[in-house]
């Protein structure tokens, strides 16, 4: 009896034992991330990114280390959300108004409302969030939110110096920015930035609508001629930086804490590489001979007055998506933006 005594204690203390050093070792070892990116590595917004992960391991002090995949190599542009959501990554960067009418409150941040600033765009997409707190991320972790600055009309062959001169020609454009091409009077062809360079090379297209920085950033001052500095009409694009929300619930507090503060520093230093990178492209576009081209104000005026429709009939579209105070969040947007810019 005491030798099967003595045998049962023993062996519970070598499970005790077991289970306490299996314990340690998951505890010793780093939470692995994964984040997915649709930008080249060598955008400065990659680039960004990239020093974010670097970031969160050093302040975690290692508890916490990311496995970076930019230039789409984990999930393509157009999946990035939905991929976080479902655990394809754990962490995705992307455009929202690549899966269309999914974010109808955060989609008005993109309207064309003479965005000056890549800065300021950023400043409001994430106050626009702060405030309202929109359901359709409820899904996700939202990391940070930041915009890029106003985006112009770029031509390939011929120039754009008044709205009549769209009419019959092809701009690639997504959400709002295509939206804003048929409000002028072109053809929108709806793709992801990826595919621009070989369509505006192949002349599957003859211009697209983005902001400076992609002349350099894209490359696209290579294939385009002409810029038409209508910012009467300039839109931004919106852009998430979002977590897998079980992978974020599973982070210990004082990490969660952590990160939360590389966010906020994190959004100002994408809405300031936005501004630098569009003095870049300018210098890139002019470098490879394109032509910026100046608009008065009487058109500038004109410009302005044919995008107008578009915030109008977002605002009714929103409304009937139950967006009930769809009105509100462009007045915030607008006041913010004349506080601002």
């Amino acid at each position: 009896m005491k030798r099967q005594i003595f045998s049962f204690v023993l062996a519970t203390l070598i499970g005790v034992a077991f289970v306490a050093t299996g314990a340690v070792e998951v505890q010793a070892g780093p939470v692995k991330l994964t984040y997915s990116n649709f930008f080249p590595p060598t955008h400065i917004q990659s680039k960004l990114a990239e020093s974010w992960c670097k970031e969160v391991e050093k302040r975690t002090g290692g508890k916490v280390k990311v496995d970076y995949f930019p230039g789409q190599t984990l999930t393509k542009a157009k999946q990035c959300y939905d991929g976080t959501v479902e655990g394809l990554s754990d962490l995705g960067f992307s455009v929202l108004a690549y899966t269309r009418g999914r974010f109808p409150v955060m989609s008005a941040v993109d309207l064309p409302l003479g965005y000056t600033s890549g800065k300021v765009a950023t400043q409001i997409i994430n106050m626009v969030y702060e405030k309202f707190q929109p359901k359709e991320f409820n899904d996700v972790k939202v990391m940070y939110l930041h915009a890029h600055g106003p985006g112009l009309v770029h031509t390939k062959g011929k120039a754009v110096r008044k709205m009549e001169d769209m009419k019959g020609m092809k701009f690639r454009g997504h959400g709002t920015s295509a939206l804003v091409v048929k409000a002028l009077g072109g053809t929108p062809v709806p793709k992801p930035m990826p595919e621009t360079y070989e369509m505006l090379q192949k002349g599957v297209v003859e211009g697209a609508v983005y902001p400076f920085e992609a002349n350099k950033g894209w490359k696209l001052g290579e294939v385009t001629d002409y810029a038409t500095a209508a910012f009467s009409a300039a839109y931004t694009t919106s852009f998430f930086v979002v977590m897998n929300k079980d992978k974020w619930n599973s982070l210990p507090a004082d990490v969660q804490q952590t990160i939360s503060q590389i966010n906020k520093e994190w959004a100002d230093k994408h809405g300031d590489a936005w501004d630098t990178s569009d003095m870049v492209g300018i210098k890139f576009f002019l470098d490879q001979g394109g032509q910026i081209v100046g608009v008065d104000a009487k058109e500038q005026a004109r410009w302005k007055k044919a995008v107008a429709p578009i915030v109008t009939e977002y605002v009714a579209k929103a409304k009937k998506k139950g967006i009930a105070n769809a009105q509100e969040i462009v007045d915030f947007i607008v006041a913010k933006l004349k506080a601002m810019q």
